[in-house]
């Protein structure tokens, strides 16, 4: 799957869930939810490393929940780019890969 399809997919479910819980997707939702979703990454990996309370959860589920918010946030990355307009393969290509040559 490209780029483009899986940002329209995840845009799909971003909406369903907004129109189900009332939420106003704006610009500052967009990045305060990538800021909130970065937190709870943040937060597995504290617990993964042993520098943050496990609150009960082994070594498997923080494992899975690391995974979950690392998708979370690729997922809001997508968000946030697609509202604003932003070509993020052509803005990596253009900041990451031109280094490449």
């Amino acid at each position: 799957m490209d780029l483009e399809r899986l940002s329209a997919l995840v845009e799909e479910v971003s909406k369903r869930y907004a129109a189900r819980h009332g939420i106003t997707r704006d610009a500052d939702w967009f990045v305060l939810k990538l800021h909130e979703e970065l937190g709870e990454l943040t937060q597995c990996h504290l617990m993964a490393t042993g520098q943050a309370r496990t609150k009960g959860r082994s070594p498997a589920e923080i494992d899975d929940a690391f995974r979950a918010e690392l998708a979370d946030v690729f997922s809001h990355v997508l968000l946030l780019a697609r509202h604003h307009g932003v070509d993020l393969e052509a803005e990596v290509a253009r900041k990451w890969l031109s280094r490449l040559g």
